[in-house]
């Protein structure tokens, strides 16, 4: 038991840059609290005392606003991070190492009894909002953006984004979702909006940065065919910090 605890612990100081002490994790994390409180009632699920399992996945939710039934399977170092406003059903599995925002439901779409809630494979990243229906899968590595409503199976590390879910296979969105991973918008996901002009403008300064990236490569390449040294430049220009700026216009 303390060596799950160890675990769920160490990923939230993985996945979680605001975590500062493991004591802040034990004590301010909801997520946290409603993952162990969830073991004891699978565990009293399995024994067959539904009840109590019920009940304590009811407490779990009053104190956590995380509501997994006791029946669904979660595998280990799952991290669910702000938590408030996630739903679990009964039937979900979630592999290994899967990271969950606020606001996500992993839901059924029948009311037949058996299989009808989702299953996530290693490594699913699922973003804030977004609902996944039905007993579908998300493949190992696959990535789901913001409010995303996804009903159809996702493959091993593709990214779904829309209402409804389409997997993004242009090279330029690709490229797009990469710059947005390395710019810090990975966790949540850029989501696409035709009609929402926010969301194009940071979609047009996402695909500058990458044309930016591609000419600055091809420069440097050049350069140094043509014999002309920029080691000590270029090390000047990798100093720079990116989230130091963010706090100068903060």
């Amino acid at each position: 038991m303390f060596s799950r605890l160890r675990e769920d612990i160490s990923c939230v100081f993985e996945r979680d840059p605001a975590a500062r002490s493991t004591w802040e994790v034990l004590t301010c994390y909801p997520g946290f609290h409603a993952l162990t409180l969830h073991r004891v009632s699978h565990w009293l699920w399995g024994a067959r005392m539904r009840w109590l399992a019920r009940f304590v996945s009811h407490f779990t939710r009053w104190i956590t606003g995380i509501e997994i039934h006791p029946g669904a399977t979660i595998g280990r170092r799952v991290f669910i991070d702000h938590g408030m406003g996630v739903v679990i059903g009964e039937t979900a599995v979630i592999e290994d190492e899967c990271t969950l925002y606020h606001g996500v439901t992993l839901g059924g779409t029948s009311w037949n009894k058996g299989k009808r809630h989702p299953t996530l494979q290693r490594g699913v990243v699922i973003g804030a909002g977004a609902k996944i229906l039905g007993p579908i899968t998300l493949g190992q590595g696959a990535k789901v953006g913001s409010n995303a409503v996804v009903v159809r199976d996702v493959p091993p590390g593709a990214t779904a984004v829309g209402i409804p879910a389409r997997i993004i296979e242009d090279r330029s969105e690709i490229d797009r979702e990469v710059k947005a991973g390395q710019m810090g918008f990975s966790a949540y996901a850029v989501t696409r909006a035709e009609d929402d002009p926010l969301a194009q403008a940071i979609h047009g300064l996402l695909d500058h940065a990458v044309e930016t990236d591609r000419r600055i490569e091809v420069l440097l390449k050049t350069m140094a065919k043509s014999g002309v040294s920029l080691e000590d430049d270029v090390a000047t220009a990798d100093k720079f910090d990116p989230n130091y700026l963010s706090k100068i216009v903060d």
